[in-house]
């Protein structure tokens, strides 16, 4: 599929967007489904752009409706983030992210089949889908912990996998260093989250250079070495953000990994 032709069908394309808490005017999500049928199993789509406020959902939304086409009900998350007045970073961001995806209970809409939950999450977003994944393993009072959704995989596009390699940005996430805020880092950093429990697929582009691709090859690694059935998909170019392009061969693979792991036909 041409970018031309998915860019038209993701403008074409209608979501109905859902509010999951009053705190601030971006704590939204948006719906996408498929054109008829259903129950549908769900893609939770969270974007990335450093946690910063001037990226946003706008950016996942052609993954939202190629998900759809496919036969997902695609929720394409919005939380609060750095910058902008919105107050994002620890807890906030997390607590937001938590809510979006815990929300998916609460709308007690029959076309969700909320047994089939995966999470697609890019760049910054990736971590966040990974976190989301691990979340029945956090501590007890965590932010984020005792989750009402429990995904059943997770995809992570060009992630960052570890915070302390993620410089000012991820620093500012979480407030502050590692030294000074060790319980932050264990309880967010995906290479310490591992194993998940559920199955993870890791893309990346060898030409990335926004986020090294050897930090995705040290997290499979990881995450393999803790048990979990880890697949990395490494592609030769496309930089950071082909990936979000639905006509790019590594969406394609990624589409295809999640139907094998979770059916869209019940």
């Amino acid at each position: 599929m041409s970018l031309l032709i998915s860019l038209a069908r993701g403008l074409l394309s209608r979501p109905t967007q859902h509010t999951y808490a009053l705190n601030h005017s971006v704590q939204v999500a948006d719906l996408h489904l498929p054109r008829r049928g259903g129950p549908f199993p769900v893609a939770v789509v969270i974007h990335g752009g450093h946690w910063q406020a001037r990226y946003g959902k706008l950016t996942t939304r052609l993954l939202a409706a190629d998900l759809a086409r496919r036969g997902w009900a695609a929720w394409n998350v919005e939380y609060r983030r750095l910058g902008g007045g919105q107050g994002g970073g620890w807890p906030v961001t997390f607590l937001d992210v938590a809510g979006a995806v815990d929300h998916l209970a609460a709308l007690g809409d029959p076309r969700l089949d909320l047994t089939r939950v995966v999470v697609v999450g890019h760049s910054s977003g990736g971590q966040l889908a990974l976190w989301v994944a691990g979340r029945p393993g956090l501590p007890e009072a965590a932010p984020g912990a005792d989750p009402r959704v429990h995904p059943r995989a997770v995809v992570a596009l060009a992630p960052v996998t570890q915070l302390t390699r993620a410089g000012e940005a991820g620093r500012a996430l979480l407030g502050g260093t590692p030294e000074q805020f060790p319980a932050r880092f264990a309880q967010a950093d995906p290479i310490g989250r591992v194993p998940l429990g559920v199955p993870t697929l890791v893309v990346h582009a060898t030409d990335d250079s926004t986020i090294d691709v050897n930090d995705s090859r040290a997290y499979v690694v990881a995450a393999r070495i803790a048990g979990d059935d880890a697949t990395f998909i490494e592609v030769t170019s496309g930089g950071h953000k082909r990936l979000l392009d639905p006509g790019s061969r590594a969406w394609e693979s990624a589409a295809q990994w999640l139907t094998t792991v979770v059916p869209t036909d019940a």
